[in-house]
């Protein structure tokens, strides 16, 4: 079965494909073999935060990478300089060129959801988004929502939300897409079978991700789940929470591979993130 998956032009991803990266980032990005924590800032939208606690070890081990588009570099050099080392902290950080959308949102998905393409030779990675500070070590994040689940993707679900059709009219109220695209993009899951969200699908927890942390382990399942979930952030809206519980339903009925949904307060509340800055959820 081929499936595609981002990067459908040029010899390989990040070179002549639409977000294309210098070849001596790609070079280093493909000696990353364990942990990759990436994270990525476009339209200089969000400030820069440093992973904090992080031990030796995996300063050591584990790649830390932080995708900019030209506007955010320019700031990036202002306010902290950039050296030939391209480094700031912790943080390598990746200039993106030729991007392929115009919203910066959307390209933000090509990293959210496309790390193994990019790093093909790395084992783990976890995402998070640029509001968020990592606060813990990232093996024991790993620890936490992996390996103590027996899991190969985990992803933070929405602290109120838990139905996507909610979720679709608290997108269309929030302006966060035109209402006709968000209106067709759910109509056509409806006619392939969404329902609303209630008790009867348990243990599944939810039907919308906050999505703004995720942990996986870079296997065939979940590359191809997160191939097929960018696949409909390209083909309807760049609301990646309105197309996750269709994705998820696709794969999981073919085999016995499920999603670990893990409350984001919790996670926040535990010190293992910090959230850079406070959003009415209604508008998350």
């Amino acid at each position: 079965m081929n499936v595609h998956c981002g990067f459908v032009k040029g010899t390989k991803p990040g070179h002549e494909t639409g977000f294309d990266i210098d070849n001596s980032d790609l070079l280093e990005m493909e000696q990353c073999h364990g942990v990759v924590v990436a994270s990525a800032i476009f339209g200089a939208f969000d400030n820069m935060l440093q992973p904090k606690n992080i031990s030796k070890y995996s300063e050591q081990t584990v790649c830390f990478y932080m995708f900019v588009d030209e506007e955010t570099k320019s700031d990036l050099e202002t306010e902290h300089g950039l050296n030939e080392s391209k480094k700031i902290g912790l943080w390598r950080i990746v200039v993106a060129h030729n991007l392929p959308y115009t919203n910066g949102r959307r390209n933000g998905k090509i990293p959210k959801f496309l790390l193994h393409r990019l790093f093909p030779n790395a084992r783990f990675s976890l995402w998070i988004d640029g509001k968020l500070q990592l606060l813990v070590d990232p093996y024991q994040i790993l620890e936490r929502f992996l390996w103590r689940k027996n899991a190969t993707f985990a992803i933070s679900r929405h602290y109120i939300r838990f139905d996507v059709f909610e979720e679709a009219e608290a997108n269309k109220a929030a302006h966060k897409y035109d209402n006709a695209s968000i209106d067709f993009q759910v109509d056509f899951y409806k006619k392939e079978g969404l329902t609303p969200y209630s008790e009867a699908k348990l243990p599944i927890t939810s039907d919308v991700p906050e999505g703004c942390a995720i942990i996986r382990e870079h296997v065939p399942i979940s590359n191809l789940f997160t191939c097929l979930w960018f696949n409909e952030i390209d083909r309807f809206t760049s609301r990646d929470q309105l197309s996750f519980s269709t994705v998820r339903d696709r794969v999981a009925a073919k085999t016995n591979w499920m999603v670990f949904m893990f409350c984001f307060l919790k996670f926040r509340l535990r010190n293992l993130v910090l959230e850079n800055k406070q959003v009415d959820p209604s508008f998350s």
